[in-house]
């Protein structure tokens, strides 16, 4: 098995998307902590994985030393336990209207300085914040949602709700903190979307062996919606790594066409004038309208009928696009 040339080819797609939804509509969403973030998930998929410290340093190509300064410096700031220095800086300066690089210094005492600045250098770039002046008169102030390209004609809680409606979805029921781990939503933003979710009855929370949790029986965005692209897209994400992960972990490595669990990709290769062109372009549609019906005659049946201890939750994930001979792998078609 090549799984390195695998890796390297699934990261390089992966960089393609995460390109495209930093650019979407105009928007330049940050990028300066994703390195550093996938740092920080890729160590914590192998520790759960049983994989040992000295060999994820290897993996990395690391010495053991190296590893650990780096896997400490990103988790967690010494002056702000609970945050990476990253965003404990950010925060700090958000909280501000104003704040001069001696007073961030000062309040971060406790982090490495060179370390500071370069935080500060990191989000300055970025468009996370403005810096003027200079020497011991630079001051920062946090850049406002109209800066960064965000538009508030729409309801952002909302949003964040759709982020943490698929992750209940997916996990119910789930701790506040496995559905932080899956949205990426912390915070009063996370407590806000889960709020949100329960006031009108898309989530419920109860007790689970001791914990609360949160769980949701159904998880729609519907077609068209105002928002919620970011939770489709989110949606659809997870269903085909969740699909891909379980065959692996199950050792699978080849297909059957009995399977229930992996995936097919199918190619139709036509033109105008093609006398089967309409029926590809309706195939897709055809699939949604059978799946949406049977979702609906399968919650109706749950809806009458108290499920057993075990149950089975079946995923299908479908896509498609539609690309021109003289467009490139990664352009919108």
């Amino acid at each position: 098995m090549n799984v390195a040339l695998l890796i390297d080819a699934i990261v390089r797609q992966t960089m393609i998307l995460v390109a495209q939804l930093a650019t979407t509509a105009g928007m330049r969403a940050p990028l300066a902590h994703v390195a550093n973030q996938v740092f920080l998930d890729l160590v914590k998929e192998l520790q759960a994985q049983g994989v040992g410290q000295k060999i994820i340093a290897d993996m990395f190509g690391m010495a053991l030393r190296t590893y650990h300064a780096k896997v400490q410096r990103l988790s967690e700031s010494a002056t702000d336990r609970g945050k990476t220095l990253w965003e404990a800086v950010l925060s700090f300066i958000q909280d501000k209207s104003m704040v001069s690089r001696a007073d961030i210094l000062a309040r971060f005492s406790r982090d490495d300085d060179m370390t500071v600045r370069g935080v500060l250098n990191d989000l300055v770039e970025n468009g996370l914040v403005f810096k003027t002046g200079r020497g011991d008169r630079t001051a920062y102030r946090a850049a406002r949602g109209e800066e960064l390209g965000f538009s508030g004609a729409d309801d952002p809680v909302e949003r964040d709700a759709h982020m943490a409606w698929v992750a209940v979805h997916h996990l119910g029921p789930a701790t506040r903190d496995e559905i932080s781990q899956m949205s990426a939503l912390e915070g009063e933003r996370l407590d806000a979307a889960l709020a949100a979710l329960m006031a009108d009855g898309r989530a419920t929370r109860a007790d689970h062996a001791g914990r609360e949790s949160f769980s949701s029986g159904l998880c729609v965005i519907p077609y068209g919606a105002p928002v919620g692209w970011e939770a489709a897209v989110f949606d659809h994400y997870q269903a085909l790594v969740v699909a891909l992960c379980t065959k692996l972990t199950q050792g699978d490595t080849r297909a059957d066409l009995r399977d229930a669990i992996g995936g097919s990709t199918y190619g139709f290769d036509v033109w105008d004038g093609h006398p089967l062109a309409p029926e590809v372009l309706e195939f897709l549609g055809n699939i949604r309208q059978q799946a949406s019906e049977l979702r609906l005659r399968v919650d109706a049946h749950n809806a009458q009928h108290s499920p057993p201890p075990r149950q089975m939750r079946v995923i299908f994930y479908a896509g498609q696009t539609v690309k021109l001979d003289d467009q490139h792998p990664g352009t919108e078609p």
